[in-house]
């Protein structure tokens, strides 16, 4: 049960990269990486990043390189190393130009409930992969993957990414896994964006990046379908989302540990 666009796999898959596209270069470099340690391991593997953001606190903040830019360093990052590509989209109108370049459309969470966002995305034909809202319950996600299904693609996934508690802060309910994978579809925990700490006062989301391998540990145990993760080189000067993505030198031995449990499980 994974998407089209990735091999199966007795593991787990992965959608990671860095939250936005920087540049060619950082991108090339990040996708390297990770095809090393992902093909050694057997996990299969497609490159994230946002061509765009259009979800930002404060009206200065970095928002991308260009669009057009953005989207043809995705498409050189799948044609260099022949792995899928993921990136999100804001409208309905967003989705035929990103097909042309990526394998997969990111649905974001605060947009997951957009009918005519999810029957445009999922009318040009590329796998779907839909952010849970933090303010939905998993049951609720059945509606916009029929919504997907009913538009004549029944190649979706949903994303797990951790739901409000409080106003600065997320939780994940790991009982919503296997709540979604009764839906017949993929289900991923979205480990980075599930540790923001949102709504501080400076305009600037929070997180908890020393928690990643804990809520990632629970996630396979569980037995999760796939995970998705933001990396950079370092965070700290990260255009978007540093405070809790994952630094990259630290994913080849993190993904090696998920790898023993999964393995574990599944002996079970």
């Amino acid at each position: 049960m994974t998407l089209s666009c990735l091999p199966q796999s007795p593991l787990f898959f992965l959608l990671a990269g860095p939250c936005v596209i920087e540049g060619e270069k950082m991108a090339l470099d990040i996708a390297e990486s990770i095809v090393a340690t992902t093909q050694r391991l057997g996990i299969p593997y497609a490159f994230k990043g946002s061509y765009r953001k259009a979800n930002r606190s404060r009206i200065d903040s970095f928002t991308g390189i260009g669009d057009e830019k953005a989207l043809k360093i995705l498409r050189k990052v799948r044609d260099t190393f022949g792995i899928p590509v993921v990136t999100d989209i804001h409208s309905a109108q967003e989705a035929p130009l990103a097909a042309q370049y990526v394998d997969i459309l990111q649905i974001p969470a605060f947009l997951c409930r957009q009918t005519d966002l999810l029957v445009a995305a999922a009318a040009t034909g590329r796998s779907v992969n839909i952010k849970k809202g933090q303010f939905l319950s998993p049951e609720a996600m059945k509606f916009a993957v029929q919504k997907v299904r009913d538009a004549g693609n029944n190649d979706v996934a949903i994303t797990e990414r951790g739901v409000t508690f409080g106003y600065q802060d997320l939780v994940v309910d790991y009982r919503g896994l296997p709540t979604m994978q009764e839906f017949g579809c993929p289900v991923i925990l979205d480990v980075t964006h599930s540790l923001q700490q949102p709504n501080q006062a400076a305009g600037i989301t929070g997180g908890q990046p020393h928690m990643i391998e804990t809520l990632a540990r629970a996630a396979v145990a569980v037995g999760v379908d796939g995970l998705f993760m933001e990396t950079h080189p370092n965070p700290a000067i990260a255009k978007s989302d540093g405070a809790n993505m994952l630094p990259l030198d630290k994913l080849p031995s993190l993904l090696e540990r998920l790898v023993a449990l999964r393995h574990a499980v599944n002996a079970l």
